[in-house]
């Protein structure tokens, strides 16, 4: 990529003059060409430069994933400003919080949606700085947004701006989901959205033919940027879901030819299980991706063979390292694709450091922590190191292996524990939907395993045959020694199971 391509706004320009008549965008009620996408986004960006946003302003996202997203993501970079997105299942008061600490003068957010308006519950009292929001319609026609697009004329003062912006400026703020604490803004530049996105759309072979359903919110690194953005640089036809159905999602993969289908382990999980699988078409799907801290190796080998996808790859990033960091190959075996997390990309180097924690360092890395040096200084050292606080091993071939959280490790009879391995075990017994492991206080011992398992439906299974299970696969000291049973295990707004929540309770 050239330097005068590193920015946002110049990718958009390139590939709607390369391609200007494919399909960029496809919803049930839109349709965009690249010229027709390009078109809009520069009206959207007028009409911000209109509401008084200036270069290097915030402008937040607070919407699911409909075409008033991408438009109004790329209209801002297109204006000069820097995107802020919000957790949709973000409460008034977190998203509050995040909106005073950015200081946006500007929210693109949902109307009504599945029943709620949460945009009507934010007190505009303590959001000095906030100007404007704009509505998107999604379950009613409750919004604003063609009056705020009716805005947006003066297409010289929109070019100048995009004109403007350097591949250093910062693109966006992603807030970390973290498990403990208040979240942290980390801050993203243009060369590094691209960079990292285009590392992740090259490892899967993504073109301009390939038909991408995205599934993952574009509130997520995962969604943003390994979906709009990758699409937006190999000219890719994004197709999002305005929420997880396995049914719909299945009948878009039939209906679009879907090619390309990421998504984190729980989508995979639901579509292999549905009743109704065998009554779509889903031959067309070449290429899926998934990542987590702990990936099911029986969930690959099943999306391997079930599924018939051509290229099955896992991946491993994090908000700090742009949301990338390692991948697998389309020519790794599916041993290595099972059960590592493949090797470093965009120009990241991995190392493993004290306590066996994975280290990123590379120009991919973000530029900090906003409006916070100390913790910025905390996760990327003197030599640059990237301290991601995870823990992980490297095999001979250079594949990274991330076996669990540090915090999350706990010591059984002098032993180290790692909640994910015993995870990976009880993923395998037939019957359990899904399953967290925390150690908890034993006098004898020190700290033993306690397992929360949330089963199927009818599955039937007891205590006894969960421990029974994994002392038959794990060493004594790592077996639970007992087990609730969940309906639900506790998450955060970013997915990720809250464990400091399970201590509480055991």
């Amino acid at each position: 990529m050239t330097t005068s391509a590193r920015t946002i706004p110049a990718v958009l320009d390139r590939i709607a003059d390369r391609f200007s008549d494919h399909d960029a965008l496809v919803t049930d009620d839109r349709r965009f060409t690249y010229a027709e996408l390009r078109a809009e986004v520069r009206q959207a960006a007028a009409a911000l430069i209109e509401l008084g946003v200036g270069a290097g302003d915030r402008v937040a996202i607070w919407s699911p994933n409909t075409w008033h997203w991408v438009v109004a993501c790329l209209a801002t970079t297109y204006a000069g400003g820097v995107l802020v997105p919000l957790n949709t299942r973000y409460t008034a008061s977190e998203a509050s919080d995040i909106l005073a600490r950015t200081g946006a003068p500007v929210l693109v957010a949902a109307g009504e949606f599945l029943g709620a308006d949460k945009t009507a519950d934010l007190d505009r009292g303590e959001l000095p700085r906030l100007q404007h929001i704009v509505r998107v319609p999604i379950d009613k026609q409750d919004g604003n947004w063609d009056d705020f697009m009716a805005r947006g004329t003066d297409l010289d003062a929109v070019d100048a701006r995009a004109a403007a912006v350097t591949p250093d400026d910062v693109s966006d703020i992603l807030f970390t989901s973290g498990t403990t604490g208040r979240s942290k803004g980390a801050l993203c530049a243009h060369r590094q959205s691209l960079a990292g996105s285009a590392a992740w759309a090259e490892c899967g072979q993504i073109t301009s033919d390939d038909r991408y359903l995205c599934i993952n919110p574009f509130f997520h690194n995962f969604g943003y940027k390994a979906g709009i953005l990758a699409c937006l640089q190999t000219g890719a036809t994004l197709i999002p879901q305005l929420t997880f159905d396995p049914e719909r999602a299945m009948a878009a993969v039939q209906d679009h030819r879907i090619t390309v289908l990421p998504g984190p382990p729980t989508i995979y999980q639901a579509l292999l299980d549905h009743p109704r699988r065998g009554d779509y078409d889903m031959t067309s799907l070449r290429f899926a991706v998934t990542g987590a801290a702990v990936v099911p190796v029986v969930l690959i080998e099943r999306m391997q063979t079930e599924l018939d996808i051509d290229i099955v790859l896992t991946a491993y990033g994090l908000t700090e390292a742009n949301g990338f960091g390692t991948m697998c190959r389309a020519d790794d075996d599916a041993v290595t694709v099972a059960t590592t997390c493949g090797r470093p990309i965009a120009d990241f180097e991995l190392r493993i450091g004290d306590h066996d924690e994975v280290l990123l360092r590379g120009p991919n890395v973000m530029l900090g922590y906003l409006d916070d040096p100390e913790a910025t200084a905390a996760a990327i050292d003197a030599d640059s190191w990237l301290h991601t606080g995870d823990v992980g091993k490297v095999d001979d071939n250079g594949n990274l292996t991330i076996t669990d959280r540090l915090k999350d490790m706990y010591i059984c009879g002098g032993f180290n524990v790692y909640p994910a391995e015993i995870e990976q075990v009880l993923a395998r017994l037939d019957g359990v939907a899904e399953s967290a492991v925390i150690g908890v206080p034993d006098e004898r011992l020190g700290e033993v395993g306690k397992a929360f398992v949330v089963s199927k439906p009818g599955a039937g299974l007891d205590e006894q045959t969960v421990i029974a299970y994994t002392r038959q696969h794990l060493a004594n000291f790592k077996t639970p020694r007992s087990v609730e049973f969940l309906d639900v295990l506790p998450r955060n707004p970013g997915g990720k199971v809250v464990k400091p929540l399970l201590r509480e309770r055991a």
